[in-house]
């Protein structure tokens, strides 16, 4: 039986530091000021909120082919094959790249897997690929079930401030000015791998609640089937607002009292670059069993 190891980014959430024998991880660069950085290497979590909040020029950027591949060689020292599960194509071209690369040159050895997942739910899937592995699957197997699997999750998000979407260009100058007067909270939808506007609302508990309603939503629609059957639970992610995201997930743990809660985890610095400080998500997002591989 092969043996097959886990390759991710640091977009999953997973750190340098988690990594195991089984499970590696490529750092994700940043240019902040014209210079390169790289996540938890040189670039802490704190380290990037003090320059974000400093007004920094920060820029995401994708990993160069080099050390992609540094990884991958790693891994395949002690693996005979490896699935590397990007962030997902609708936010980076570094997916759509590497599946070249490994293609070319890595045929029958590495296989990249574009599940369109960011943040905690690119975690579940690496962690669910882990415990795959080690249950003896093989690399076909692994990389059929994350497919298959790819679109069963939804990300909701409130941000603190408009500040960061008007420098992204999400919203408008005059935009950004007229909500923040009118305290305006946006709410944005991660599913299928893109960031999309959901809703807008006049308070932070508003937007909190207008979350909660929405994954209750796609549980009793889109998820049904597997909502029924236990095999969705929640997560809770913030951008440095570790105090809220915790009060946040006592208001979900009461409007969700038979729902296990997997993560309480910060987004990627990927999308906190885009959103800024301050933020709060809910995620949902089905989970394998013996039933559903």
């Amino acid at each position: 039986m092969p043996k097959v190891a886990i390759i991710t980014d640091s977009n999953s959430g997973i750190t340098l530091n988690e990594q195991t024998d089984d499970l590696f991880v490529v750092p994700m660069p940043f240019i902040i000021n014209g210079e390169e950085y790289f996540e938890d290497i040189n670039l802490s979590q704190e380290d990037f909120y003090t320059k974000l909040q400093a007004n920094e020029n920060i820029l995401t950027s994708q990993p160069s082919p080099y050390s992609v591949t540094e990884v991958w060689d790693k891994a395949l020292e002690s693996h005979d094959q490896a699935i590397y599960i990007p962030m997902s194509s609708g936010l980076s071209g570094t997916c759509n790249t590497c599946t070249e690369i490994a293609k070319k040159d890595y045929k029958n050895k590495v296989f990249v897997v574009d599940n369109q997942r960011i943040s905690v739910t690119q975690k579940q899937s690496v962690y669910e690929a882990v415990e795959l592995a080690e249950k003896g699957f093989t690399a076909e197997e692994i990389c059929n079930y994350l497919l298959k699997t790819k679109s069963y999750s939804s990300i909701y998000i409130t941000v603190a401030t408009l500040k960061y979407l008007k420098k992204g260009g999400r919203v408008t100058p005059a935009g950004a000015l007229l909500g923040t007067m009118l305290n305006i909270k946006p709410i944005l939808q991660i599913h299928g791998g893109k960031l999309d506007a959901y809703a807008k609302v006049l308070s932070f508990g508003q937007a909190k609640q207008r979350m909660i309603n929405a994954i209750k939503n796609d549980l009793n629609t889109v998820f049904k089937e597997y909502y029924d059957n236990g095999e969705m639970v929640l997560s809770i992610a913030h951008t440095n607002a570790i105090e809220e995201a915790k009060k946040f997930k006592l208001e979900v743990e009461k409007a969700f009292p038979n729902m296990k809660i997997t993560y309480l985890d910060p987004l990627s610095l990927s999308v906190a670059c885009h959103i800024g400080p301050g933020s709060l998500a809910i995620v949902t997002t089905r989970v394998a069993n013996k039933d559903n591989l």
